[in-house]
């Protein structure tokens, strides 16, 4: 799932830098001005390589105050990205002064590809800095932090759903097993809470809930005198269905094994190939509430959608919990609050599947 996903957003992301490198940015109406721009990125080029250097000599010298390397160390990795900045300004510059050297010799409106000022976008899949569902955007590709204890994942969330009924047993149920199902679609973001470890992980974050349940023996839901139960409708249904939809914001604590990896200027724990635990709950807002219910009448196709409050709950919250394995998970969730309001008898959602998490 997560590598069918990536290789779609790769994709998109080609066609969009296609797209951008085709255009010219710099809009001025002659060569001149856009040699006098070209002059002035040479500038901030090099005062954004001797910013990257500072940052990369400050995460040294971190690393040498925390005993992590030795001073002979510390100087080897100094003169290291020292190096490296003064051939990136070398590169670069040589870049910007050809294409002055271009437009010097070429007429007015002669256009150029412009790679060292498209707003210095830059586009990855995967990894954990400053990523969006995967997709890393630098605007410009500054270095990365020593230690970056927070990262984010896009959540999906998807299985079977049904409701436990206060006396009777989940086998007694009135809803369809296999027809009612959930899914749940959100962001969410992971801290380590230790300093040093990352076994323990707190995650937290907002996600859409849409819980559906479909009534067997051909009921459908209606309210009766502030209750809402099922009956028996006068036709027979093709599809009955109810479906809630939640706005919630899950916390969980997270702990299982990692491992530590170790670059030059920072380092990452990672939990790829790992197991791990979530434990916690959810609290949140109802946004939605619709029955849709499909029959013939008189040897039409009828469709019918309700959009009505059903006398659901506002204000739900529960319990969660998975075990995941990489970014696949088994995932089960609980609703503490009934699915309706003043009700003879409370019924509880209850959901299981499987849970994908993608940073």
């Amino acid at each position: 799932m997560q590598t069918i996903t990536k290789f779609l957003v790769l994709l998109v992301l080609s066609l969009c830098v296609q797209f951008i490198n085709a255009q010219d940015t710099i809009q001025n109406v002659n060569n001149k001005h856009k040699i006098e721009t070209l002059k002035n990125i040479k500038e901030n080029i090099k005062n954004e390589e001797r910013n990257f250097l500072k940052v990369e000599v400050e995460s040294i010298n971190l690393r040498l105050d925390k005993g992590e390397i030795t001073n002979n160390e510390a100087e080897i990795l100094k003169k290291e990205v020292a190096k490296k900045r003064a051939l990136n300004i070398e590169n670069r510059i040589a870049i910007i002064d050809n294409k002055i050297a271009l437009l010097e010799r070429n007429d007015e409106g002669y256009r150029v590809n412009n790679e060292e000022d498209l707003s210095k976008i830059g586009f990855s899949i995967g990894g954990n800095d400053e990523s969006f569902a995967g997709i890393k955007i630098n605007y410009k590709n500054k270095p990365k932090k020593y230690d970056l204890r927070t990262s984010s994942d896009f959540v999906l969330a998807f299985g079977l759903n049904n409701a436990i009924i206060e006396g009777e047993s989940l086998d007694d149920s009135p809803y369809k097993f296999g027809g009612s199902r959930f899914l749940e679609i959100g962001w969410a973001w992971k801290t380590r809470v230790f300093k040093n470890s990352n076994f323990l992980r707190f995650k937290y974050g907002y996600s859409f809930q849409i819980n559906g349940l479909k009534p067997d023996n051909n009921q459908y839901f209606v309210e009766q005198n502030g209750q809402t139960v099922l009956e028996e409708f006068p036709e027979n249904l093709k599809k009955s269905k109810l479906s809630i939809t939640n706005l919630v914001f899950p916390m969980h604590f997270e702990f299982g094994p990692s491992k530590r990896i170790d670059k030059d200027t920072y380092f990452r724990y990672s939990t790829r190939n790992k197991f791990k635990i979530g434990l916690g709950g959810y609290a949140g807002f109802n946004i939605g509430t619709r029955q849709k219910l499909k029959y013939e009448l008189d040897g039409e196709r009828v469709k019918d959608k309700q959009k009505r409050g059903f006398n659901t709950t506002n204000l739900v919250y529960g319990l969660s919990g998975y075990v995941a394995f990489d970014d696949v998970a088994l995932y089960v969730k609980y609703d503490l609050s009934p699915i309706f309001k003043d009700q003879v008898v409370d019924q509880n959602n209850i959901s299981i599947g499987l849970r994908f998490d993608v940073d």
